[in-house]
């Protein structure tokens, strides 16, 4: 009798799933301040296009809506304007909005201060914020076209691979400390601290005439730097994949990356084709970010065909307001960091006793200890969440080490869970407990004290208990 009864629920589920898409270009203008480095940069050319890609996803009368904007990173209070003003201009709930950052470092900058940032001329602030009344414009735009575009869909999911692409950027070296990106083939390495999730979520939407698919992968789109805009390996791969296959649309959401990128410290021949040896020391290459592209669009193509179809009869959000303790620095620590933030805001970072990204540790820690001097004890955390049917979405408003995204993905009674980075706000990493005794770039420029990944997974899996 249960086997009847099981079969006949399945049998009989009423798929109500509408999907629509849309895709608006956001590249800036010339002189328009380039966001991801400690360093000024200026666009000065264009590699590829930025866009920004909405996805809607309505079931009866409830609706979401996803936008996913090729920049590295959108500060909460300038989100929250982006997100009223697509609540404003659609009638959809602010709580149903969620603006995710792609994290390409090279993309301009997203910022609605109309004081000037550290680095910035008088010229490129004004540039900037024009650039700002722009973007709020686009994303209006993408969001009314993605539901002028609702049609009917059928979901399935898979889960692919990509192999080789991403790697742990933390190692223990043998004079005991941690480096972030210590560079390849430094023979001080002993091994890295971690490994990677090379799963790739895939949803795939078919409509009438098309197919609409999302991907989800976690690794650091900091492959291409200089001063030219490009989306990077998301960008490249939501382009090799249209040209693989008729009719298919892309949008790219990123996952848990914190302590993940490109490097392979033991690269060897081939490896280094399309790059070069970038200031920090990491190797970069327009080159290798369309062969991570091309990497991340096969394993799409994995599974593409072999999708498992499920009717979606239900579709949930929900959001809450986190407190996290703050990193406040010890006094004693205060003098060196005036310091070395004085020598770098000068210009002489050749006056501080550090190279490569242990030089970029430095200066971040620095900011970080200035930053919190006088507090606050505290910050409130928006995380989100919403479900298609039993397919989960957890998302952070920074960057979550591997760590938060295998937690999450392990919450039970989900098909799958999709954790996606740098959505709605940019509040920084939040590393794994361990990491602040090792040491290296992310705990070190961290906000947040020990425990708040633990507490970020905790959250996300109540949020999801929610929605079941």
């Amino acid at each position: 009798m249960k086997y009847g009864f099981k079969l006949y629920k399945e049998v009989f589920k009423i798929n109500k799933l509408q999907v629509g898409f849309a895709r608006v270009d956001i590249t800036p203008s010339l002189g328009t301040p380039v966001n991801g480095y400690f360093q000024a940069r200026y666009m000065e050319g264009v590699l590829d296009a930025l866009e920004a890609n909405a996805l809607a996803l309505k079931v009866e009368d409830t609706c979401v809506i996803l936008i996913s904007v090729d920049t590295c990173n959108i500060p909460a209070p300038d989100c929250q304007i982006l997100r009223q003003d697509v609540a404003d201009a659609t009638g959809i709930p602010y709580d149903a909005i969620f603006i995710h950052c792609t994290h390409t470092h090279t993309g301009g900058f997203i910022r609605a201060s109309e004081t000037s940032l550290d680095f910035e001329t008088p010229e490129s602030t004004q540039i900037r914020l024009e650039y700002f009344r722009t973007i709020r414009r686009k994303l209006v735009d993408v969001a009314t076209f993605a539901l002028a575009d609702l049609q009917d869909a059928k979901m399935g999911w898979a889960i692919g691979k990509a192999s080789n692409i991403a790697f742990v950027r933390r190692f223990r070296m043998k004079d005991g400390k941690v480096r972030t990106n210590p560079g390849v083939g430094n023979p001080d390495i002993l091994h890295p601290i971690g490994d990677v999730d090379e799963r790739v979520n895939v949803l795939r939407f078919d409509r009438e005439r098309d197919t609409v698919v999302l991907a989800n992968f976690g690794c650091h789109p900091d492959v291409v730097g200089g001063c030219k805009v490009s989306g990077d390996w998301p960008a490249l791969f939501r382009r090799r994949l249209e040209k693989s296959l008729d009719n298919v649309k892309a949008i790219t959401v990123n996952g848990a990356q914190g302590d993940v990128n490109h490097v392979n410290v033991n690269a060897k021949n081939g490896d280094f084709n399309d790059m070069f040896n970038d200031f920090d020391d990491i190797a970069r290459g327009y080159g290798h970010a369309r062969h991570m592209g091309n990497v991340v669009a096969g394993a799409v193509l994995q599974v593409f065909d072999k999708v498992n179809y499920e009717d979606v009869d239900s579709l949930r959000y929900v959001q809450t307001i986190a407190k996290l303790p703050s990193n406040r620095p010890d006094p004693k620590d205060l003098p060196l960091a005036r310091k070395y933030r004085a020598l770098h805001d000068a210009g002489r970072d050749d006056e501080i006793p550090f190279k490569g990204m242990e030089l970029t540790t430095v200066v971040a820690g620095a900011g970080r200890m200035i930053r919190l001097e006088n507090g606050p004890d505290f910050f409130d955390l928006g995380i989100g969440a919403f479900a298609l049917g039993n397919i989960g979405f957890v998302t952070i408003p920074g960057e979550p080490f591997t760590g938060i995204g295998r937690g999450l993905k392990e919450a039970e009674g989900w098909t799958v869970v999709l954790p996606m980075c740098i959505t709605n706000g940019a509040q920084g990493y939040f590393p794994m407990k361990d990491a602040y005794d090792e040491g290296g770039y992310e705990a070190v420029s961290s906000n947040y004290r020990a425990g708040t990944a633990e507490q970020i997974i905790e959250e996300g899996k109540k949020l999801l208990n929610e929605l079941r």
